[in-house]
């Protein structure tokens, strides 16, 4: 029977934000990958921008990013505060709050638009938000584009045991609990609230790349240097435990999946394989193969 100290995922490192900018005039973000360089030891997950929290003045101009395309993986937006609305080529489109979270497939080609919504906007306030990019493997990059909105009421919610706490499931399964979201590889995505004091202990499959950002608070794992808001903790790829202790209050996302073994070719919006697809990518945007907004 192997020990406690066999299956303990060991920690990678501590990271800190790489950069900082707006993303368009709607989203100030901290970006913590791929600006620290970690696309191998966070495969499936590409890019990790944290928006916010930032006040908005009210404004009858709601802020945000114009039209742009994407094509090659997912974009997921999780809101903590305030309200975003989407649009894009495909016909999709949605309003997403406090708790609810946005899951796109770009997939082989779309042009979308993410916007402060209209009464959030005249009205002012907090913008509080996750935006995480998603690869998908070769054999799916070219298939047909999809979009999910999955709303705070879907989302399983689990109370957890001992000192309080809360664990949302938005992919992947917790205690026979299942997320909502299709995925295309498998992916666990965790919102997760411990009270100061509080600990819990989740298992993934070993092989899994498993990160835990924290946006508010002070939590450790696995017994490492604790990190603070804004931080990211990367763990190894071996082992299946990972034990997450809070120090205070705090609100994690916890990242675990397959990794996906292939190569990485990215250009802006893009992300491909290859050169040449990037390439390819480009011309379709330019020739209008993804659509516009009307």
């Amino acid at each position: 029977m192997a020990t406690e100290t066999a299956i303990t995922k060991g920690v990678l490192g501590l990271y800190q934000p790489g950069s900082t900018h707006m993303v368009g005039d709607g989203f100030p973000v901290r970006n913590l990958f791929p600006s620290n360089e970690l696309d191998r030891e966070v495969s499936p997950f590409l890019m990790l921008d944290y928006a916010g929290p930032q006040y908005f003045s009210p404004t009858d101009h709601p802020r945000g990013v114009g039209e742009h395309p994407h094509r090659g993986f997912e974009t997921v937006t999780i809101v903590y505060e305030g309200v975003v609305a989407h649009r894009d080529s495909a016909g999709n489109a949605g309003v997403i709050g406090p708790g609810d979270v946005q899951w796109m497939t770009a997939a082989s080609g779309i042009v979308h638009e993410e916007l402060h919504e209209k009464e959030f906007a005249k009205k002012g306030g907090r913008l509080h938000a996750i935006q995480l990019w998603v690869n998908l493997p070769r054999a799916s990059k070219m298939s047909a584009p999809g979009y999910q909105t999955i709303l705070n009421a879907d989302i399983p919610a689990i109370e957890l045991n001992g000192r309080g706490g809360r664990l949302r499931v938005i992919a992947g399964s917790h205690r026979g609990h299942k997320g909502p979201v299709h995925t295309f590889t498998p992916i666990e995505l965790y919102d997760l609230e411990l009270k100061a004091g509080g600990k819990t202990l989740l298992s993934f499959p070993d092989g899994h790349n498993t990160s835990i950002f924290t946006l508010q608070g002070r939590a450790s794992v696995n017994g490492s240097q604790a990190a603070g808001e804004a931080e990211l903790i990367v763990c190894k790829r071996n082992g299946t435990q990972v034990s997450i202790d809070a120090q205070e209050d705090s609100r994690v996302l916890v990242m675990s999946g397959e990794p996906i073994e292939e190569p990485i070719a990215r250009y802006g919006p893009f992300v491909m394989n290859t050169k040449a697809e990037l390439i390819e990518a480009v011309q379709d945007y330019q020739a209008g193969k993804m659509g516009h907004l009307s």
